[in-house]
């Protein structure tokens, strides 16, 4: 296997253009070639680079609101042929075929867009065809192609180029290729799932996938490797939440907090202030009350030992009198929809308190569903949102409740 591959020629075909014209520029300056599609050559071709527009080299122009532009034998054939293969490079040359040495591609923002609610046939037109055909390709024929699918890996291609006097290794095209099919593959799980759920059914085969949000330092036990991954969604929670202060999130950490704020959220803020208090997964003290520090008081006497190192949850925004009270025993992490300043310069004096704001709470009424994995397989279900009326219920005993039995 060619383990050095110069890099000649590029192809860049990216809706997100964060750093585009600083590596269009390096790659200019290495003497590379630059193929490149609509809006991607236009922002480089403004920058003063040269480029070619994908068109010149297909023959056709893009068509059907952009729905056709590479997907052409000059494009895959460039991406896919074997540069140790001699029928592969006859058939380049007799079909005038230039191979291409790096792809650039990140796609069309679908999950972004059903993350902002966008209607069904907005949704459709931001399912990219293209993009993942390229990916793919590239890829596939990482033996000889590098494929970029990430802006955050711009850096690291230049300084693979400056190390190799303008080649790509093998173990980095290695590398690349994996990201790139980690790529499309979660592309394709937000379709399907985002399907799935728009037409309430239970598809055939299911995919989960999410985005590396930070490894961890280990997972439940010391002995166990772990990392947290984000799914994209915009629902409110600890894995959108800002952590204003202390220690990087634990395995258990992210864990309990999780616990501890969808539980919280259960109680609506305009029917008063609520605190969650959980341990090990386990709430240990629950209340309402008529004032927030009012309900932490509350929820700590249900249970002062297991409090101790806890996880609390608020459905109102910290205020100062609350967070004094809190800031009395060790707790781990406390998670509610706002902190005020005072709260704030309460907790800096506690370095290792953890402090996450959301923003908003959880939407308990919001269609989701949990995942859990089980020998050979997993278990899907939809998330228990707790709307259950009396018109729910059955009589199953001889004598029915009374209705103040019932409240």
């Amino acid at each position: 296997m060619t383990q050095l591959v110069d890099l000649k020629r590029a192809l860049i075909s990216v809706s997100d253009k964060t750093g585009l014209l600083e590596l269009g520029k390096a790659l200019a300056d290495r003497g590379v070639e630059l193929l490149s599609t609509g809006g991607s050559a236009k922002a480089l071709r403004d920058a003063g680079l040269s480029v070619t527009d994908v068109a010149d080299v297909t023959g056709f122009p893009e068509m059907m609101d952009g729905r056709v532009k590479t997907l052409h034998p000059n494009v895959h054939g460039g991406l896919l042929a074997l540069r140790d293969n001699a029928e592969h490079l006859a058939a380049m040359q007799e079909h005038g075929i230039a191979g291409i040495d790096l792809l650039v591609v990140n796609l069309y923002p679908f999950e972004a867009t059903v993350a902002k609610g966008a209607d069904y046939d907005t949704a459709i037109e931001n399912i990219d065809i293209g993009g993942p055909a390229m990916i793919r390709a590239a890829a596939k024929n990482h033996g000889f192609v590098a494929v970029v699918t990430d802006t955050g890996d711009y850096d690291a291609l230049l300084q693979e180029l400056d190390a190799n006097a303008g080649a790509t290794g093998y173990r980095f095209r290695q590398k690349l290729a994996l990201n790139a099919y980690a790529r499309t593959a979660a592309y394709d799980a937000a379709v399907s799932n985002w399907l799935a759920t728009t037409l309430d059914v239970t598809p055939r085969r299911t995919a989960v996938a999410g985005t590396l949000a930070q490894t961890l330092r280990y997972g439940e036990n010391p002995h166990q490797s772990a990392a947290f991954y984000t799914d994209g969604q915009a629902r409110a929670g600890v894995a959108t939440a800002v952590q204003h202060q202390g220690k990087e999130l634990s395995y258990n950490n992210i864990n309990d907090t999780d616990a501890a704020v969808e539980l919280v959220a259960e109680f609506d803020p305009k029917n008063g202030p609520a605190c969650v208090i959980v341990k090990h997964a386990n709430p240990c003290g629950v209340s309402q009350a008529a004032s927030l520090v009012e309900a932490y008081q509350a929820a700590f006497q249900c249970d002062q030992t297991s409090a101790f190192g806890g996880i609390i949850a608020l459905n109102q925004t910290l205020d100062g009198p609350t967070a004094t009270e809190i800031c009395k025993i060790f707790t781990e992490v406390v998670i509610a929809p706002n902190a005020d300043e005072e709260a704030k310069q309460i907790f800096a004096q506690k370095k290792n308190l953890r402090l996450l704001t959301m923003g908003a709470l959880p939407d308990v009424t919001a269609a989701s569903q949990t995942i859990r994995q089980v020998s050979g397989g997993y278990l899907v279900q939809d998330k228990d949102t707790g709307q259950i009326l009396p018109s729910d219920l059955k009589v199953v005993t001889k004598r029915a409740p009374t209705a103040q039995e019932l409240q």
